[in-house]
């Protein structure tokens, strides 16, 4: 809701740029706060900078991009199947155990998506197929930063490595941002939209990316991954009860349909044995 805020005054490019700045300085206190002085993680450094470039810096301007060309209900059921994408290729890399269980958990949610997204208004992806070729290869290079990441989190912890993509995708998104705050400049910028950026930023794209690595350490790409699938049903729950907005029949049995097929991701262990060794997770 405070999002709004910021973004019916800012440019969109603006709003992402400044969001992820925000991100990177909180990250880079918090780093200092936990670990004392702030060091790089040595030969880890470009690829950690590189994937932010990739996940946060190139899927931002892709998505962004591609929902100026299709609708809202589009653009959320076309990046609701990166989950999918993320399961197909950890399991194919050897990341993670393409199980049936798993696989079928993260279809099973994508389908509770596409009826949460469905029973609303403006759905229709013959609409652009410019939007919708953005739209999915912002979800597939998503797939690509979360399977590349698991590999890194292998030697480098959580936080450090988020801060650190944080970083390289505020800096890819830098000029883009300045470029749209030139061709669309805020006439002002009040208190709501500040608050907007510092809490999308600070939370929302910082300690919320910290939260998704742990979450990638300790189960997997694919379980962690199917997980974000509860964020479009939760959407339609937190409109419900703080916006008033209508929540259908449709919409609940949507909801049910994700959290069903989340569940079944859970049944078997995510993590190969060799890999939880390495990591030393418990088996």
């Amino acid at each position: 809701m405070v999002v709004k805020a910021a973004i019916s005054v800012l440019g969109p490019l603006t709003f992402t740029t400044s969001r992820f700045g925000v991100a990177a300085a909180a990250l880079f206190l918090l780093t200092r706060w936990r670990n004392g002085p702030i060091r790089s993680p040595g030969p880890f450094t470009l690829p950690l900078l590189a994937l932010g470039m990739l996940g946060f810096g190139a899927y931002q301007v892709l998505w962004t991009t591609g929902l100026t060309q299709i609708t809202a209900g589009d653009s959320a059921l076309i990046v609701a199947a990166s989950p999918v994408a993320v399961a197909l290729l950890a399991g194919a890399v050897g990341l993670d155990r393409l199980s049936g269980p798993k696989l079928a958990g993260a279809l099973t949610a994508l389908v509770g998506v596409a009826v949460v997204i469905g029973s609303g208004a403006g759905l229709g992806l013959d609409r652009s197929l410019f939007g919708d070729a953005l739209t999915l290869t912002a979800a597939l290079l998503w797939a690509v930063y979360t399977v590349l990441a698991t590999r890194v989190l292998r030697h480098v912890d959580p936080l450090t490595a988020t801060t650190w993509t944080v970083l390289g995708g505020f800096l890819f998104l830098l000029p883009f941002g300045a470029w749209d705050a030139i061709i669309t400049p805020p006439s002002s910028v009040p208190l709501g939209a500040v608050v907007g950026i510092l809490y999308s930023g600070a939370l929302a794209a910082g300690v919320a990316n910290v939260l998704v690595f742990n979450a990638v350490l300790l189960v997997g790409p694919t379980r962690a991954a199917a997980m974000q699938l509860l964020v479009p049903a939760g959407a339609v729950l937190l409109g419900a009860v703080f916006l008033a907005e209508p929540v259908g029949p449709a919409q609940v049995l949507g909801g049910l349909i994700v959290v069903l097929g989340v569940a079944m991701t859970r049944r078997a262990a995510v993590v190969p044995l060799s890999i939880r060794a390495r990591l030393r997770l418990p088996g």
